[in-house]
C-alpha cells in the first residue's frame, strides 16, 4: 500500500475516498496525509497506514 515516506501507491488511491464527503483524496508527501479538499479535511497516515476515521482528521486552514 504506502510504498515509502514519500510516496503512494496509485492504486490505493485510486480506491481510497473521503469517508466524509466521498470525494477523491490527495496525497501530501511533506506531511503524511491524506487530504480531502472537498470536505476540508487531512487524514493521517501512520505507519504506512491511512487512518480514515473523521475524528483523527485534522481541520484545513
Amino acid at each position: 500500500m504506502i510504498q515509502s515516506p514519500n510516496r503512494v501507491d496509485s492504486k490505493l488511491l485510486e480506491v481510497l475516498v473521503c469517508p466524509l464527503s466521498k470525494g477523491l483524496l490527495r496525497y501530501d508527501a511533506d506531511t503524511q496525509e491524506l487530504i480531502s479538499d472537498k470536505a476540508g479535511l487531512a487524514y493521517p497516515i501512520r505507519d504506512g497506514i491511512p487512518i480514515m476515521l473523521e475524528s483523527e482528521a485534522r481541520e484545513l486552514s
